[in-house]
């Protein structure tokens, strides 16, 4: 079968950064599908992983976290999907990836693809959709009010991909008033369009320009990237007693100090952790990829996709990855079917 994948980790602009490859098929056991990827998206991840991890000596690693496809076989403990199946997920991070032409994934992390979305549309959003569930709803527990706070969620990065999903969660789920950062003209409007309420520029210093709202301390703050340079202003807007999530990577140490005299509560949401450990609740994913599907069939929610850049192969692999890096990403970019 046809993938991609790297031998060393090298900047994206290598020659052999991402190579194709030719490798033997998977077959699916216990409680895997074996499925046909169709499109595959690019994150963060994908770009961190190849320029920092060694694969196996000799053997290629092959990343991607994303995916939507048909299931077309099944391993004997399999009961949530049969061969033909529709699905779409996430993977996790210490199995080999998405970016094949088939590809195994255990069916607790699987949800069913939206009927009314296309493959391509379906693959921009499960790592993403998973990451801001997990956040808002199983770390930060937004439906549980903080007393004296505005019942409201300052989410960071609005118009990426995880912010540009988190905003229509919030609306669509709760009553919660969504304040969304951006720095340029079409992320926010890009973030207004998804529902928030309000947009500051996060090329600002934040406290300034939330004070700017003229509106009480949010409850809940999802810091969604550059998390250090904000920390400072992020403690100062935030509610006594408010609950604050964090997702990204420091090269520097993310002090807690700032948020002690308010007691702000801080949360770790890392998508992977259920997969990786095999948790006794992984299954919650299933259930959550499945709600939002529901969602987005009733026409409540809508795709973050942005961007198809082409096929799945290593040259257009490289595209998407120098676009992720680049930092100026709105939404989700995909690629869609493999070459040859």
């Amino acid at each position: 079968m046809r993938a991609i994948g790297y031998y060393a980790p090298q900047a994206i602009t290598a020659e052999t950064s991402l190579v194709d490859l030719d490798l033997p098929m998977p077959t699916a056991q216990g409680r895997d599908l074996l499925v046909e990827v169709k499109a595959v998206s690019v994150n963060p991840v994908d770009t961190k992983v190849r320029k920092g991890q060694q694969p196996e000596a000799g053997q290629p690693r092959i990343l991607g976290y994303d995916a939507a496809g048909i299931v077309k076989a099944v391993g004997e403990g399999v009961s949530l999907f049969k061969p033909g199946d529709e699905v779409y997920y996430a993977g996790a991070i210490n199995r080999s990836g998405t970016n094949a032409e088939f590809h195994l994934v255990d069916e607790r992390i699987v949800g069913r693809k939206p009927a009314s979305l296309g493959f391509a549309q379906a693959a921009a959003l499960p790592l993403t959709t998973i990451t801001a569930f997990e956040a808002l709803f199983h770390r930060l527990n937004i439906t549980a009010p903080v007393a004296g706070a505005l019942p409201a969620v300052l989410i960071t990065g609005g118009a990426g991909g995880v912010g540009s999903i988190a905003i229509q969660l919030v609306k669509q789920l709760t009553d919660l008033t969504v304040i969304a950062t951006a720095s340029r003209p079409e992320t926010a409007d890009w973030a207004h369009a998804l529902g928030a309420d309000h947009v500051i520029d996060h090329s600002k210093p934040l406290a300034g320009e939330y004070a700017a709202l003229g509106i009480a301390a949010p409850a809940f703050i999802f810091s969604v990237t550059h998390s250090v340079q904000h920390r400072l202003d992020l403690a100062e807007i935030i509610a006594p007693q408010g609950r604050l999530a964090i997702i990204d990577d420091f090269a520097d140490d993310f002090s807690i100090m700032a948020f002690k005299r308010k007691a702000v509560s801080i949360h770790w949401e890392m998508m992977f952790a259920r997969p990786m450990f095999e948790t006794v609740d992984m299954i919650e994913q299933h259930a959550l990829l499945n709600q939002v599907a529901d969602l987005i069939d009733a026409g409540l929610i809508r795709t973050t996709l942005d961007t198809v850049l082409g096929p799945i192969n290593a040259e257009t692999l490289k595209k998407a990855h120098a676009l992720v890096e680049s930092g100026r990403m709105r939404g989700k970019v995909v690629l869609e079917g493999f070459t040859g």
